[in-house]
């Protein structure tokens, strides 16, 4: 059986289902947030490879992605500062993606409730 190709559709088709994303522009690029802040995005920084997601993720989770698939998870020094991690979205299946864009929400909504504390 062949697997479904995924696509920034199957992005937001699947971010759409998890409470309180919306789709919006980041970078004038298709982008999916919660909160005001970005879980998802195509990224328009020339480094990233055709086909890329940029989804948000602490950094030490970007080095468990990195080192457990690098076929999949990557990044470019253009993004090293930034919590966010590349994924070759044609490498990547729906149940990898739901399970990416749930822990993006997850860092995003933490990161909020840590700056609302200070």
């Amino acid at each position: 059986m062949k697997r479904k190709t995924v696509d920034f559709d199957v992005v937001r088709k699947i971010g759409k289902e998890l409470p309180g994303v919306k789709e919006s522009p980041y970078w004038g690029s298709p982008a999916l947030k919660a909160g005001g802040k970005m879980l998802a995005v195509i990224p328009t920084h020339k480094s990233a490879e055709p086909d890329s997601l940029g989804v948000s993720v602490d950094f030490v989770r970007r080095a468990e992605l990195l080192e457990a698939a690098p076929e999949i998870y990557y990044i470019k020094p253009h993004y090293e500062n930034y919590p966010v991690v590349l994924v070759r979205m044609n490498r990547l299946d729906e149940d990898a993606l739901r399970d990416l864009l749930k822990g993006a929400l997850r860092f995003v909504s933490a990161s909020k409730t840590r700056r609302k504390a200070k």
